[in-house]
């Protein structure tokens, strides 16, 4: 039976001890540090991890800060799927317009 991760195995915390020593430097990190934080955020940090850097106030503002600039923005692809959807929608309106006698 598989089981979960929830983010408390020693192998976590440390990853988490990491990530929490980047943010208490950040936005002065390098470009190599900076990957490695967006990668431990995108690949390996699980929910529990978030939420325990997110509610430590020794690190509150830069957290804030490296969400708002690395991952709260729309991409280009979530853009694209965005107007795909739309356009879409606007198709489907048209015909059943086109279809009302």
């Amino acid at each position: 039976m598989a089981t979960q991760s929830t983010g408390a195995s020693g192998a976590d915390a440390d990853g988490r001890a990491e990530a929490a020593m980047l943010l208490a430097r950040y936005p002065d990190l390098s470009e190599r540090e900076l990957g490695m934080l967006k990668h431990w955020f995108k690949s390996v940090a699980g929910p529990l991890d978030v939420g325990l850097l997110a509610s430590d106030p020794a690190i509150a503002e830069q957290y804030r800060a490296y969400r708002k600039d690395h991952h709260d923005r729309f991409s280009a692809k979530d853009i694209a799927i965005g107007a795909l959807f739309a356009a879409i929608a606007v198709c489907v309106v048209g015909i059943m317009i086109m279809m009302v006698p």
